[in-house]
């Protein structure tokens, strides 16, 4: 199960706008860890926008996105937050919050014209935002002996580099306690490879798998 994708998030807040037909059309995205801080977060946006005729919603928390909701604030059913929901879901993010601000500009868009408006924005502002991939990483740990640290630290190095894996700082006392971060499916590899370097000298120990952010890849 570990080594399905995760859904990714965002690194920061980020709006775009859109003007169709004199209507503006202004999106905003914020991460959130939680549904009630993307309910806070509505609410601010509707205080702070009020004079806007909409503001409707959609919002996907969890690590494997498994919350989800939308909201057309008075908009024909279906035609704004279900298309907004429909973007993130098909881009395969969660922790986030989606609001769209609606100015109307006086001519009606059609249930067409609106699903296209709601949904672009979301698209359009998510194009712009820096996303945030979530990965399963375990971690490894080993103690060697100080004659023998910066050798294997130097391994670590280039192996971290080749297999997308984090190398923490080793920490040093009696001996240098290394610590790895390695995809779940990487783990026999690293242990194979430690072993053959150090004649079986080094005997990792696997600790946790956790859920890690780190920035999406190109």
């Amino acid at each position: 199960m570990t080594s399905q994708p995760l859904p990714s998030t965002i690194a920061a807040t980020v709006e775009h706008s859109l003007e169709i037909k004199k209507s503006v059309f202004l999106a905003h995205l914020e991460p959130v860890a939680s549904m009630e801080e993307a309910d806070a977060i509505i609410a601010a946006i509707r205080k702070e926008r009020w004079d806007a005729r909409h503001h409707c919603t959609a919002l996907i928390v969890g690590p494997q996105a498994d919350r989800q909701r939308s909201n057309d604030d008075g908009e024909p059913a279906g035609t704004a937050g279900v298309p907004m929901l429909e973007v993130l879901r098909h881009r395969h993010v969660t922790d986030l919050v989606a609001v769209v601000s609606r100015w109307f500009g006086g001519t009606l868009l059609g249930a067409g014209g609106l699903v296209r408006a709601y949904g672009s924005a979301v698209s359009e502002a998510l194009d712009r935002a820096t996303l945030v991939e979530r990965v399963h990483l375990t971690q490894v740990t080993a103690d060697v002996p100080h004659a023998d640290a910066g050798r294997i630290v130097a391994f670590l190095h280039q192996w971290a580099d080749t297999h997308s894996a984090v190398l923490d700082d080793p920490e040093y006392a009696a001996e240098a306690h290394l610590s790895i971060r390695v995809a779940p499916e990487d783990v026999p590899t690293l242990e194979a490879d430690l072993a053959a370097l150090t004649a079986g000298g080094i005997v990792p120990v696997r600790g946790e798998t956790r859920i890690v952010d780190r920035p999406a890849a190109g």
